[in-house]
């Protein structure tokens, strides 16, 4: 089962966006996007869906 941080970072790779690029699209910061990606956050549900 893939788990939601690397989820997270795979769509990102294959849309071609940068972390700022993506924090950009959906309003949020930079450093969220790196947390997420690193498991270091959990990303409300409503940003998933931007």
């Amino acid at each position: 089962m893939i788990k939601l941080k690397d989820k997270i970072l795979s769509c990102r790779k294959k849309s071609g966006l940068s972390q700022e690029a993506l924090a950009e699209q959906i309003g949020v910061s930079r450093q969220a996007i790196s947390k997420w990606e690193t498991g270091d956050a959990v990303p409300e549900i409503g940003k998933l869906y931007s």
